[in-house]
């Protein structure tokens, strides 16, 4: 079955008894969030015995780094194909950086289904001819996921299913499902994806990281993505 939610234009209170409005609205936000992000796993990894996600803050502080920013961060990949991840100032902006993982989606959905994803990308200053230029030209990136290194991410120039991905999702600045494309081949299955918001943190110029916000500050999924040029 082929879906698209979109939780962040969804507004209407929750009757909810010996709740007030205010209580009832910001829980029925986290829900709504948790239920697609577990139906999306669940879909990605049918046979893997999904778990509640484990209650861990994703609250950021300003003890991450000097500098913070909202962007919005998505990732999106056919369910056997590998997976890529999108930044933007906004939805309906031009992507900031826009890398292609070395891993399938169905496996990235497996290490999320505990409710904590880090990922982490590193490049060296002495074999990158770049290394006083922007961490988002770094063409490729050496990938840890959940501590274990599951090869590398390359940075890549947008190209036209990408910006046709990414413009069905203007709409969409929360969700999580299946988006209504065509699938290139049998094999590579549904076309999934997840959008959230992520605090951008620029810890100097060789470091920055990105932590989800969960809605209304709830608990849930705890996932971050760290760029460090050593």
């Amino acid at each position: 079955m082929r879906m698209m939610i979109d939780l962040g234009s969804q507004r209407g209170p929750l009757h909810i008894n010996m709740m007030d409005t205010t209580t009832s609205v910001e829980c029925g936000r986290e829900v709504r969030f948790r239920r697609s992000f577990r139906s999306l796993v669940e879909c990605m990894v049918p046979c893997c015995g999904f778990q509640p996600p484990v209650s861990i803050s994703s609250d950021t502080e300003s003890t991450h780094g000097s500098i913070s920013s909202t962007v919005t961060g998505t990732f999106f990949g056919y369910k056997k194909g590998r997976v890529s991840f999108c930044l933007q100032d906004g939805t309906r902006t031009s992507p900031l950086l826009l890398l292609e993982f070395a891993v399938p989606t169905a496996y990235l959905a497996r290490e999320m289904q505990y409710g904590l994803l880090r990922i982490a990308l590193e490049c060296d200053k002495q074999k990158e001819r770049c290394s006083c230029c922007s961490l988002y030209n770094v063409p490729v990136w050496s990938m840890c996921c959940n501590g274990r290194k599951v090869g590398f991410a390359i940075r890549r120039q947008i190209s036209v299913n990408d910006a046709a991905v990414l413009k069905l999702m203007q709409s969409v600045s929360v969700g999580a499902g299946v988006l209504p494309v065509a699938s290139k081949s049998e094999e590579d299955g549904d076309l999934m994806y997840l959008r959230a918001s992520f605090e951008r943190v620029i810890g100097s110029a060789d470091s920055e990281s990105f932590h989800m916000l969960n809605p209304v500050g709830s608990a849930g999924q705890e996932l971050s993505i760290f760029l460090l040029r050593s």
